[in-house]
């Protein structure tokens, strides 16, 4: 058995010893192989983390590049309104003036605001003071636009309640195949942009309104004024092309003598607009005034004329002789109106007309009142139309109470029936 045991002991400590060998052996090279599998691992792990960042430092590229796309097409927008704002500025007087002359935009449609469609989400952004040198209103408009790529619901947060998106601005409602953040808000902007056009062009569609209907108007009032022999001078426009076949000499306003060549001006359609509506509104403003202070109203409203101009029996004298001017039936203290504005040149007794009033109206017209029982006016007066003057009587050469009406041009009597009638047709455009 001390045999058997000594035997058995040399065994096992053989192969414990051809064990240690064969592992101090292959020890090296299993360390290797683990460490070398780990490198690999490393090595996979740093190369995803380095896609991720440049897939990172991609999108945030395109995203300064986007930002930056959008920020030129809200200045854009920005200057576009401000335009618009500038222009409502410069119309807002006009469209005063045409109101104040009795005139409506085209079709009877009120002016179109400037503003932009609510829809849009940038009315609040654009205000008067919202210039591109104004980075509040800048800033204000930058994020009406990202509100219209906005989506609709909050986006699922990711670790720590960081942004599934990592806060990149993702898009509203479903975009096009392909559409990116620069493509959705050129959509955006391009129809805020067409919203201001189709404002522009309701403006200068109004413009244009407002200019035939002011030049139409000054037409048939001069018209009507032609007829009682009191011409106005034409509009521009309207003037001979050549000076020299207008009595102009050669070389005026539209000829030339010399001078160096130089480009016209560049102008813009909705200034030439402008200027073309303020020169129909200068000339029917001009038309207006001369109708109310030409004698165009009656002296008696509401009373019959009893006596026309023209030749008659006098009612002294029971021969034929020339009654130049009308009478109207009216009782004694019965008001005498100004029949347009003017300066009284005379206000006292004056032989056959007994006291009487003469108004000068410009343009070489003067009209006379007569046998009034009371002058209510002193001569220098200015007076206008409709004014009261005096008050109807019977006083100098006169067999009962009347209001004795005249109109002269340049001295010389002429037919009050043919103003009173041209004064009922100016009344509807002079209301």
């Amino acid at each position: 058995w001390m045999v058997a045991g000594g035997v058995t002991l040399f065994g096992v400590l053989s192969i414990a010893y051809l064990a240690a060998t064969t592992y101090l052996v292959f020890r090296d090279d299993l360390i290797g192989a683990s460490m070398a599998r780990q490198a690999r691992i490393q090595h996979d792990y740093e190369g995803r983390i380095s896609t991720l960042r440049a897939e990172i430092d991609r999108i945030t590229s395109r995203q300064l590049l986007d930002r930056k796309l959008v920020e030129d097409k809200v200045e854009l927008l920005l200057e576009q309104q401000e335009a618009l704002f500038s222009r409502h500025g410069k119309l807002g007087n006009l469209v005063q003036r045409a109101e104040a002359s009795g005139l409506t935009p085209l079709n009877g449609h009120e002016l179109a605001s400037d503003q932009p469609p609510a829809e849009t989400g940038l009315a609040q952004a654009y205000q008067p003071h919202n210039t591109t040198e104004n980075p509040a209103g800048r800033n204000r408009a930058l994020k009406a636009i990202e509100r219209l790529i906005m989506p609709e619901t909050t986006p699922a947060a990711g670790p720590n309640g960081a942004p599934a998106t990592l806060g990149f601005v993702p898009l509203r409602g479903q975009p096009l195949p392909g559409e990116g953040v620069a493509e959705r808000a050129s959509r955006a902007v391009s129809k805020v942009t067409r919203s201001l056009k189709t404002i522009e062009q309701e403006q200068l569609a109004r413009i244009r309104g407002l200019t035939e209907n002011a030049e139409e108007t000054a037409d048939a009032m001069a018209a009507i004024m032609r007829r009682t022999g009191v011409s106005l001078q034409p509009p521009l426009a309207e003037a001979p092309a050549n000076g020299a076949q207008s009595g102009a000499p050669a070389g005026g306003p539209t000829g030339g003598i010399g001078g160096p060549f130089v480009e016209p001006a560049a102008t813009d359609p909705f200034d030439n607009q402008l200027d073309q509506l303020d020169t129909a509104l200068t000339r029917l403003e001009t038309v207006r005034q001369t109708a109310i202070a030409l004698p165009y109203g009656n002296p008696a409203p509401g009373h019959e004329i009893t006596s026309r101009f023209g030749n008659r029996i006098d009612p002294f004298l029971g021969r034929l002789a020339l009654h130049a001017g009308v009478d109207f039936q009216a009782e004694t203290g019965a008001d005498v109106h100004a029949t347009g504005a003017g300066r009284v040149i005379t206000a006292g007794y004056n032989s056959g007309y007994g006291n009487m009033v003469e108004i000068d109206h410009g343009h070489g017209i003067t009209t006379r009142y007569g046998h009034l029982s009371r002058i209510l006016v002193s001569e220098g007066d200015m007076v206008a139309n409709g004014d009261t003057i005096a008050t109807a009587g019977s006083t100098g050469r006169s067999t009962g109470p009347h209001v004795h009406y005249e109109v002269r041009r340049d001295g010389e009597a002429t037919d009050p029936v043919h103003f009173l009638n041209a004064g009922m047709k100016l009344t509807t455009y002079l209301k």
